[in-house]
């Protein structure tokens, strides 16, 4: 009898399929074990016996894996239908194998007659298109036709028409020049919408760089934070910009041209405790002219309270001066934060210190009465709002680091003088009059990160407040920190007195405060004049409100939510939800992706093994998956409102996280990082010492990196606001930026940096994860223009007149640690041909 002689490739190609056979057949147990698909047991089983049949040289290999090939084809439609990227991701590795199975080499190697080396000659070959070849030759067929169709289809892209002008707005309206970006959002609004109209989208794709300017400024630098970031927004002011850089160096140019004017470096003293160093830009006052700020009336009667003894205030940098910028009075000012905790006003003319400020000074030193001072722990990474004669000041604590952190007070001070007019501490509402030398403010209460905005004809400014650490276990909360967490309040701009609050989040467990600016607008709602408050958020919510009472404008319902806290807290019942909600549906498994069946699996098996009841599930000792995650369906980039045609262009992005509490035992052990605590060492993120619980915060990624959630991941979209109707939404960015091949798929990725719109019907934004800055046609969404970044434009566009009357198009490219895009130091000017 003759011997059976292995073929090299059917050998080779049988092991390969054995051991994905193995994977998916050992995966699929443990995923129905878990109350998973059964599909990928099966799709295992099929696997095996086709690596069995090809090692024995078996034409039955190309029927067995017809039926795998058919039975994945059935199942994928059946769970995502004509949905290109979920449907490639089942079928991708199993199509390329069938095709591989059909090619020459092993066809030839498959015997159609006797299988014994004496008969290895007999001409009778395996065809692709007839016999044993024929049924996986028509599967794949078959699939390959699904999967054109599909590339056709989408299910998720909403079409449609925006209005035009409804209402005429004045292009000078709030006292700000058409041709000019006076503060963050451009006006004391908040809307980052410009009424100059020269760039349209008939002619936007005629762009062209007009200028670029290097700060010099990179992160790196020893003491440097993971999330030192360029997120500025500069301003523009007569013919020149202003802006401000990671390392708090302030710097004018000429907006017509690019060069630089002057710079000033505040000296920013080493060893702070930061987690984020950034400054996402200064503030302006403009001089003369500007009601003063009125005396500050009868704080209300309070309640006696206890307050800690104050702690010693660190000594601060004195305000640094050059021979060239020396300390002198103003008329106007810029006011700069920094990350030492002081606020420094400096003369917009040549970069020189206004010595009348802080007594003589030209800088306050915000650690002034506050609790737990640790330099760095406390700083305003957000530029102060002026209104009044009045800069008014919020700041950022250490997130998750301990219960032990600095008040989240906003203060008032003199726009002049530097004198403390006011301070509203959350912990401590009701007493606004500023507080005596000897006392502190009430620590860990939640603070303001972000921008505010102002309507001074109504006297208020809207705050948006974060919470008390840590964010994911608030079982020791007092009563003022659940009514003011997560929520948007309006302060009395002369007195500090609260006139209302709205909480987009009760008892927050999840992180979701609120990172995004207050944009304010006037709409027209049933007919009715509303003067209104849109609060984007990070679970996706936008609540319109009435900004003179704090009321929803447009309906906000209370929906019934999971419980099931940790040990020793709560849940709220219920939570809010607004009429213009881009909240996406809970996830399912069905909705785990992976670039192959095999992450797709992991990330199934993850699932099934988080606890996950859909939005709003507590935190748990299991694991929790948060979605929409803390990154935010909106961050501090916040949204762009149009006042004439009442609408919103909007940048959600979705991405869910993993929050896994860890019970502790003392406050020296890492239980996240895994060691002990060295001696004065740099903050421990998410340790929450203190509390009774750490917390491991992470993506819910694959092995391989990739979200377990299908794309898209990012969009952008347009809500007209009077109703609370989504117009359109479109997919946005590629993955050739954040992969590890270059390939430009057009998948929907995240955004981080906000979008601005113009009156010419041009929408821009440069934050997402690739390095592209892009132009859209407001009225469809239709992309229309996009130009390559030399980094990750992680800020917020804006726009100006320079003084050749062109209008200019301003992006700041240098990145963002936490998102891992390319760092620089790149301002780019962008305008139409001359």
């Amino acid at each position: 009898m003759n011997k059976m002689t292995w073929s090299p490739v059917l050998l080779g190609t049988g092991v390969l399929i054995a051991l994905m056979g193995l994977a998916l057949g050992g995966g699929g147990i443990w995923l129905i074990l878990l109350g998973g698909s059964w599909y990928y047991l099966l799709a295992g089983l099929g696997f095996l016996l086709t690596a069995y049949l090809l090692v024995t040289a078996s034409p039955a290999a190309l029927w067995v894996f017809a039926l795998v090939v058919a039975g994945t084809l059935i199942w994928a439609l059946w769970e995502v239908g004509l949905d290109w990227w979920p449907l490639g991701a089942r079928g991708g590795v199993v199509f390329l194998l069938g095709l591989f199975l059909l090619t020459p080499w092993v066809r030839r190697a498959l015997r159609a007659g006797p299988t014994d080396a004496a008969a290895r000659d007999v001409p009778t070959r395996v065809s692709a298109f007839r016999g044993a070849g024929l049924p996986l030759s028509a599967i794949l067929g078959l699939s390959l036709v699904a999967a054109v169709i599909s590339w056709f289809t989408d299910y998720r892209t909403i079409e449609g028409t925006a209005p035009e002008t409804r209402v005429q707005v004045p292009p000078d309206a709030l006292g700000v020049p058409p041709g000019e970006w006076h503060a963050y959002g451009r006006t004391a609004y908040g809307q980052r919408y410009s009424p100059l109209n020269q760039i349209t989208p008939a002619n936007v794709g005629n762009l062209q760089v007009a200028w670029t300017y290097r700060t010099g400024d990179l992160r790196g630098q020893p003491g440097d934070p993971v999330e030192t970031t360029f997120q500025v927004t500069p301003l523009k002011i007569g013919n020149r910009l202003f802006l401000c850089t990671p390392h708090q160096n302030v710097i004018a140019l000429d907006a017509t041209t690019g060069q630089q004017i002057w710079r000033y470096e505040p000296r920013v003293r080493g060893e702070l405790a930061l987690q984020h160093l950034t400054c996402r830009g200064v503030s302006y006052y403009p001089g003369p002219g500007v009601t003063a700020a009125a005396p500050a009336a009868p704080a209300a009667p309070q309640v006696a309270q206890a307050q800690p003894q104050s702690q010693p205030v660190p000594d601060l940098p004195v305000a640094a001066t050059s021979s060239t910028q020396v300390a002198q009075d103003c008329t106007a000012k810029l006011f700069m934060p920094t990350a030492d905790g002081r606020l420094i006003a400096i003369n917009p003319e040549n970069g020189a210190v206004c010595a009348s400020f802080g007594g003589g000074t030209g800088q306050i030193n915000l650690w002034r009465n506050m609790p737990n001072v640790k330099p760095g722990a406390y700083y305003s990474t957000s530029p102060p709002v002026v209104a009044r004669g009045l800069i008014i000041v919020g700041g950022t604590v250490l997130d998750n680091v301990s219960t032990n952190e600095q008040s989240g007070v906003i203060r008032a001070f003199d726009v002049n003088t530097g004198a403390l007019v006011w301070n509203w501490d959350s912990g401590n509402p009701d007493a606004t009059t500023p507080i005596a030398p000897n006392e502190t403010y009430v620590p860990n209460s939640p603070n303001s990160w972000s921008i505010s905005s102002v309507d001074e004809e109504l006297g208020m400014i809207y705050v948006p407040l974060g919470n008390q650490p840590p964010d994911q276990w608030g079982g020791n909360r007092s009563a003022n920190v659940d009514r003011f967490s997560s929520s948007v309040v309006a302060l009395d701009i002369a007195t500090g007195q609260l006139r209302w609050v709205f909480q987009t989040v009760h008892h927050d467990l999840w992180d979701y405060d609120v990172p995004s600016q207050p944009s304010l607008i006037n709409l027209t709602i049933g007919g009715q004049n509303v003067p209104a408050l849109v609060q984007p958020t990070k679970q996706g919510e936008l609540y319109v409100l009435d900004r003179r009472t704090g009321q929803p404008a447009l309906p906000v319902t209370e929906k019934p939510a999971p419980q099931g806290a940790a040990q020793g807290d709560r849940t709220a019942p219920t939570q809010p939800v607004s009429a213009l909600s881009y909240d996406p549906p809970p996830l399912k498994e069905s909705d785990m992706w992976g670039a192959t069946l095999f992450d797709q699996l992991a990330c199934r098996i993850a699932f099934k093994q988080l606890r996950y009841e859909g939005r709003y599930t507590p935190p748990s000792l299991q694991g929790t998956l948060v979605y929409p995650g803390n990154f935010g369906v909106f961050n501090w980039g916040s949204i762009a409102v149009d006042p004439q045609r009442q609408i919103a262009f909007t940048t959600p992005t979705y991405l869910a996280f993993v929050s896994q509490l860890v019970p502790r035992q003392d406050d020296k052990t890492l239980y996240v990082q895994g060691k002990e605590r060295p001696k004065g060492s740099l903050p421990a993120l998410n340790e929450n010492f203190g509390a009774p619980f750490a917390v491991k915060l992470y993506a819910f990624t694959s092995p391989l990196g990739i979200p377990c959630q299908a794309p898209p991941w990012g969009y952008v979209a347009a809500a007209d606001l009077t109703n609370g109707n989504l117009i359109w939404k479109h997919k946005n960015g590629t993955t050739r930026d954040a992969s590890p091949v270059p390939l430009p798929l057009p998948l929907g990725v995240p955004n981080l940096g906000g979008p601005i719109m113009t009156a010419g019907g041009v929408a821009f934004l440069s934050g997402t994860i690739d390095y592209y800055v892009r132009a859209y046609d407001v009225t469809n969404g239709r992309q229309l223009w996009e130009d390559r970044l030399p980094a990750g434009g992680q800020a917020t566009p804006m726009t100006y007149t320079g003084e050749d009357g062109r209008q200019y198009l301003l992006v700041v490219a240098g990145g963002h640690g936490s998102l891992g895009t390319k760092a620089g130091d790149y301002v780019i000017a962008y305008a139409l041909p001359k």
